[in-house]
Parts: structure tokens; C-alpha cells; sequence
């Protein structure tokens, strides 16, 4: 069936546009399934693999704080405790992707899904982004926090997201080469984002 895998700035409509993706292409949606298949496979709790997530903030920083200097970690040693867990986490990750890719296909947020899948031609790698501010003020209008909160979740969000694909596959998630398409969805309604990405899946025969 084909994987859709994105790759999402916060503020940039991911946890609503990858959804509808998957719906329309009838594609399973894999986003909570993939942590806890990698709780299940390295024995550990549910909870504690979600906090590991790529995805999640609160564990990004985790990682991000034990990479050291930030905002670029590429060539810095993580402390030698941290080390395993979190490359255990991600070797299971990969894992996980790649038999979703193998097997059932699906629609993929996050995970670094781009670096991991990038040989594979059966799949089509999709960036969601757009200029800072509004993708602020789109985070705003969904959360309904106060400005200055959000914008503190969203620096933390990026930089740590970024610094995980840098640490971990040495390159700039934010480049246009490891996708297939790039979209600025502050720039379009979220409906035409979902009809172009589905558009560009069915070109590449993905999709039942």
C-alpha cells in the first residue's frame, strides 16, 4: 500500500493534515501504535516510550539536554549513561517503520520517517512548514494558550526536533532534498494541503 511519511514544524497543521491523509488514502494512521510497539519490544511501559518519542516534546528535551551544547549537537558526545537508552529507542523506532513500510503501509507524523525510509520507492516523504510567526499564531488559535507560552513551546519543539535528526542522521530536517514535497500550510487552507499530498501519494501509487 505505500507510506506517507511527514515531517512537521510546530504550528504547521501535522497532527490534523497527516490524519485526513491517511483517511482519504484508507491507510492506517500509525502514531501512538509506534511507541508502544517499541515499549513492548524493549520491555518497558508504555509511558516511558512515549517520553522517549521524537514527537513529544518533553521527551525531545530530554534527549536534546543530554546531547549538550545546543542548538546544533552534529560531532558532540552524549555522556555515556544516556547513551544507550536513547539509541535503543531509536534503533527500535526504525524497526518499526520499517515494517510498517514492509508490511501494512501507513501514514507516518514524525519519527524521522524521511531519513529512515529514504531509499524506498514506495513512499512519499512530505514537509509541513511555514514562517514562524504564523505558524505561532495558528498554535495559538488551536491551543488557546496565552502568545508568549506557546511561543516558548514552539522554540523548544523545533530546536529539539532538529537537533534529534541532527544528532542521530547528521542532517537538516528542515531541507527540501529529503522530500518529495514541501508545503507551506500557514499559506493554505489545511483541505487543500490534505487534497495535494494525497494527490502526490496517488501519483507514486500509494493508497488503496
Amino acid at each position: 500500500m505505500g507510506v506517507v511519511t511527514f515531517s512537521a514544524s510546530f504550528g504547521a497543521g501535522g497532527a490534523e493534515i497527516a490524519p485526513a491523509v491517511a483517511e482519504r488514502l484508507g491507510l492506517p494512521f500509525h502514531d501512538r501504535v509506534i511507541p508502544a510497539q517499541v515499549a513492548g519490544r524493549l520491555g518497558v511501559p508504555v509511558a516511558e516510550a512515549e517520553a522517549n518519542d521524537e514527537t513529544i516534546t518533553r521527551g525531545l528535551w530530554r534527549l536534546v539536554s543530554s546531547l549538550g551544547t545546543m542548538p546544533d549537537p552534529v560531532g558532540g558526545v552524549l555522556p555515556t549513561g544516556a547513551l544507550p537508552d536513547e539509541r535503543a529507542y531509536r534503533q527500535q523506532t526504525e524497526w518499526v517503520l520499517t515494517e510498517i513500510a514492509a508490511g501494512p503501509g501507513g501514514v507516518v507524523l514524525g519519527r524521522a520517517g524521511a531519513m529512515v525510509l529514504h531509499d524506498r520507492p514506495d513512499v512519499l516523504h512530505v514537509r509541513l512548514d511555514g514562517p514562524p510567526e504564523r505558524r505561532l499564531a495558528a498554535a495559538v488559535e488551536h491551543l488557546d494558550l496565552p502568545v508568549e507560552e506557546v511561543r516558548r513551546e514552539q522554540e523548544a519543539a523545533d530546536a529539539a526536533r532538529t537537533a534529534y535528526v541532527r544528532h542521530f542522521y547528521r542532517c537538516d530536517p528542515a531541507e527540501a532534498r529529503h522530500y518529495h514535497l514541501v508545503v507551506d500550510s500557514t499559506a493554505l487552507p489545511h483541505a487543500t494541503v490534505v487534497d495535494l499530498v494525497v494527490t502526490a501519494a496517488r501519483a507514486r501509487g500509494i493508497g488503496r
